[in-house]
């Protein structure tokens, strides 16, 4: 494509973000402000593609749009309702309230705090462009990518991307994990799971039927191919991840644990972490620094944190859209 095309490509993609994230945040109803949100993580997703970026646009798609706007709309499906009784409609009290509302010193304190912060975002727009341009403009001896580049070799994969998240920089990942990690804390102190769904029609279990497996073959392939191509741990997480919350929608139980066998999920939450530290120990037992894999075994190691990794992820988003700690069921198996 010329350059013009490009450019008229780019000015879409730009209008079109700029256009879905207003909508979203002055959206009056949660379900349509939900449904633009994933619209614009969409859009979001062809603009990575666009800046040649498909690490950061598969993150984006599979967890920016797709398990972030599931979690939303289970979040805004089971959210309490006030009732509105048919006396107080006809009597028109309804709109004496909100007359006597917009009155409310409380509710113009909100709306100062609104443009409040707005203000404050506009400011903080302005410093990270400033930033941003900042950091272009200087001349550095070495950049980032030529640093990869050197040593991509004894990273044990081909990725430079998988090279600087699990090798290079696997102390950020692991802190990520960790975070995960206390999500699922925050999940469990919650309660138990949400009511699930009722059943599907035979349409949606003969899409079921054969859109599960594909999502869990492409979470091994995500995975696998994350060593050379884009893909990797978080990726196939959320892939395997929206499996489950498949199966959740058609009414299907994604997790019914059985008497006792909670210390299973607990082990599978922690696999991620538990082996990501594992490693590291015994990195420094060896007299080696702590996550300083020998070259020659990079790669397998690599390949063992990440799938312990994409279980442990795909386990918290499914815990995450459930609402709570799963019930236990004797009659039911994981």
């Amino acid at each position: 494509m010329n350059t013009t095309n490009m450019l008229f490509i780019d000015i879409l993609l730009v209008t079109s973000l700029l256009s879905l994230a207003w909508a979203t945040l002055t959206a009056t109803d949660a379900r349509r402000s939900v449904i633009l949100f994933i619209a614009f993580g969409l859009v979001l997703t062809l603009a990575w593609a666009r800046l040649l970026a498909p690490d950061v646009a598969l993150a984006e798609a599979a967890i920016g749009a797709g398990l972030s706007g599931a979690l939303l709309l289970a979040a805004v499906q089971h959210r309490p309702h006030r009732a509105v009784s048919a006396e107080r409609l006809n009597s028109g009290m309804l709109d004496n309230e909100k007359q006597n509302n917009s009155n409310r010193p409380d509710l113009k304190s909100s709306v100062a705090i609104r443009w409040s912060i707005t203000l404050f975002c506009i400011v903080l727009a302005f410093i990270l462009i400033w930033a941003l341009l900042l950091a272009l403009s200087s001349e550095t001896s070495e950049t980032l990518a030529q640093s990869v580049s050197a040593n991509l070799a004894n990273s044990g994969v081909s990725n430079p991307v998988t090279a600087v998240l699990l090798n290079f920089r696997a102390y950020d990942t692991l802190l990520e994990l960790a975070v995960l990690l206390t999500a699922v804390l925050g999940i469990f102190a919650l309660s138990e799971e949400r009511t699930g769904y009722l059943p599907a029609g035979p349409v949606f279990n003969g899409l079921v039927s054969w859109l599960v497996p594909a999502l869990i073959l492409m979470a091994g392939y995500l995975l696998w191919v994350g060593a050379h191509a884009p893909g990797g741990a978080f990726q196939a997480g959320a892939t395997l991840a929206a499996a489950g919350v498949v199966l959740r929608l058609a009414g299907k139980r994604i997790i019914g644990l059985p008497q006792g066998s909670a210390l299973l999920m607990n082990m599978i939450l922690l696999s991620g972490v538990g082996l990501f530290l594992l490693v590291g120990l015994t990195m420094l037992v060896l007299g080696r620094p702590f996550l300083g894999y020998p070259p020659a075994m990079a790669g397998y190691l690599i390949l063992l944190i990440e799938t312990a990794a994409m279980i442990s992820i795909a386990a918290t988003l499914i815990l995450a859209f459930l609402g709570g700690r799963p019930q236990n069921r004797q009659d039911e198996s994981c």
